[in-house]
């Protein structure tokens, strides 16, 4: 078997995942799905504006050419604050980048409401069974974002692309892009406004393609946030 020696110098793609700011539907406890989803809240917004004063302040993504975002309220308003950090940047969005598609959940239904109606002790942790009448398993889930991220590498090779989305997109990458498997012995903290990182050498074509996650959960920013 071929070994591949990268140059130090050799062009990286970099994906930077940063999760949206506190969301109402957080905050009340509701699900949050393309009907239910109310934006964030003011200390949302404060976290989206504390991580665009550090983008400026260190400019680590001075570099980013492309910002795209799922069409989830809280994830637009977080992205459209960090965008002027990012030279202002037109933000593009994907529903490929949205959280688990909720089905028959998504109409302000309180979680507690959800689970009792919808996910039964003994089906809580089957990852591929729907989540809902209409909705993705998580394992739908899980393919429909790794595909999504596979694509974006290929289309922007040797760029830094931000990607504003949700808590469960983050967890997916991990199994996309990480390899690991869909049932994991440990739960992952993914906190608002957190930048999760994975770089790759940009010529590697996509079937020999192996990522490095350079960080996960970096909310250093959020020190001086109020609660």
């Amino acid at each position: 078997m071929a070994i591949r020696i990268v140059s130090l110098m050799e062009p990286v793609t970099r994906l930077v995942l940063v999760r949206h700011g506190e969301s109402r539907a957080t905050v009340d406890r509701m699900v949050g799905g393309h009907d239910g989803c109310r934006g964030l809240t003011e200390r949302g917004m404060r976290q989206a504006q504390a991580l665009a004063d550090r983008l400026v302040r260190t400019g680590e993504l001075a570099d980013a050419s492309m910002l795209f975002t799922s069409v989830l309220p809280r994830a637009i308003e977080t992205a459209e604050i960090v965008a002027p950090a990012l030279g202002g940047l037109k933000v593009s969005q994907d529903c490929n980048f949205c959280e688990l598609h909720v089905g028959a959940a998504d109409a302000l239904l309180p979680w507690v409401e959800f689970e009792k109606r919808y996910q039964p002790e003994e089906h809580r942790h089957d990852r591929f069974r729907p989540a809902a009448p209409g909705a993705e398993s998580w394992a739908t889930f899980f393919a429909r974002v790794g595909t999504a991220l596979a694509g974006v590498a290929a289309e922007h090779p040797g760029a830094t692309v931000v990607i504003v989305s949700h808590g469960g997109v983050i967890e997916a990458s991990l199994i996309a892009l990480g390899n690991l498997p869909l049932h994991r012995s440990f739960d992952l903290a993914i906190g608002n406004t957190s930048l999760t990182e994975w770089t790759s050498p940009a010529g590697v074509e996509t079937r020999e393609r192996r990522w490095t996650l350079v960080r996960v959960n970096d909310t250093a920013h959020l020190a001086d946030v109020s609660r």
